[in-house]
């Protein structure tokens, strides 16, 4: 039986396949970096083995599985984190199938290894009081405070995501006539999403504020350098705790950033945007990923079932009453 080098297949993974070949953004670099930490690490515990000294049979299906079940019973991970970190695994033994072909049989049934079902269960979003009272809440009297409330107003208006938020400089935002701004989303796409007018204004005088540089970040911490995606979870946070005061609605709702974005999107849906322009809006790579909003809009609903005949009521075909009559009744 051949015993392949682990250590340099996965690194050659990471070097060659994700980074060269492929072009990996920074954030599935990140991904697959911690699902593969989070494997060795396990794999150290279990096997006794130095990562450096382990080989590619020691990570066999059975193996992956018992992993896998550790993630959800230990660290608590979602079914959807669970079937991520399997994601970057079968990642990674398609390409060790292809440098090492007698690794094959091996390899088919690590790659065997199916992702696990889960509840999709009705997206979390925002309603225009709860934004208003969210957007009430930072100090304006103060830096910090004028900076949060910024990004808030961007995230709820234009939906973008997190990554797209703190990856913003200052020469993305175009103001004036079409105002708008551009990102470099999910999949490396390029687009330009439009802002409203008094977002243009509250970001035209915080641009005007900060006087940074084209490079510069537009929403800079407060060591001047580029927010983290935790730090603006903390920022979307703090607020909506502090909000709750003034609309208790919020105590029922776990908000997070993609919580804005989903609030973009469906402030679009009820205003009659169709489908596919909202996908465009937000970068989604399919129309049907919109389709979660559907679901979740309970007043598209209920305008459906307006148009249905109650159960029990025989359904009529409306006669007008004669004029005459009508016009006496009128008098």
């Amino acid at each position: 039986m051949i015993s392949a080098d682990l250590p340099s297949l996965l690194q050659s993974f990471f070097t060659d396949r994700l980074l060269q070949q492929r072009q990996a953004s920074p954030h599935t670099i990140a991904g697959y970096r911690d699902s593969f930490r989070l494997l060795l690490h396990f794999a150290q515990e279990r096997l006794g083995k130095n990562p450096s000294q382990l080989c590619v049979e020691d990570l066999d299906a059975p193996f992956i599985s018992l992993f896998l079940d550790h993630l959800e019973s230990v660290r608590k991970n979602s079914t959807r984190t669970r079937n991520a970190r399997l994601g970057a695994i079968h990642s990674f033994f398609q390409y060790v199938a292809l440098e090492e072909p007698a690794l094959g049989l091996h390899c088919q049934r690590i790659l065997a290894v199916p992702n696990k079902r889960h509840e999709r269960r009705p997206i979390e979003f925002l309603n225009r009081e709860e934004i208003d009272a969210l957007l009430a809440v930072p100090n304006l009297s103060i830096w910090l405070g004028r900076r949060d409330r910024t990004l808030l107003l961007v995230a709820v208006q234009t939906g973008l995501r997190v990554s797209e938020l703190i990856g913003l400089n200052c020469q993305d935002v175009v103001l004036g006539p079409g105002a708008h701004v551009r990102c470099l989303g999910k999949g490396r796409k390029q687009r330009c999403t439009p802002l409203r007018p008094e977002t243009a204004r509250v970001l035209d005088a915080w641009l005007r504020e900060c006087q940074g540089l084209p490079e510069n970040p537009v929403f800079p911490s407060v060591r001047g350098g580029r927010l983290s995606r935790d730090a603006v979870e903390r920022l979307v946070t703090k607020y909506t705790h502090r909000a709750e005061s003034t609309c208790p609605s919020l105590k029922r709702k776990n908000v997070s950033p993609h919580v804005l974005r989903h609030a973009a999107a469906m402030d679009l849906l009820q205003h009659g945007v169709d489908r596919s322009v909202i996908a465009l809006w937000l970068g989604h790579e399919s129309v049907e990923t919109t389709q979660m909003y559907l679901h979740a809009d309970m007043r598209l609903k209920e305008r459906a079932l307006s148009r249905t005949a109650p159960l029990g009521i025989k359904v009529a075909r409306y006669h007008p009453g004669d004029k005459l009559l009508a016009f006496l009744e009128s008098l």
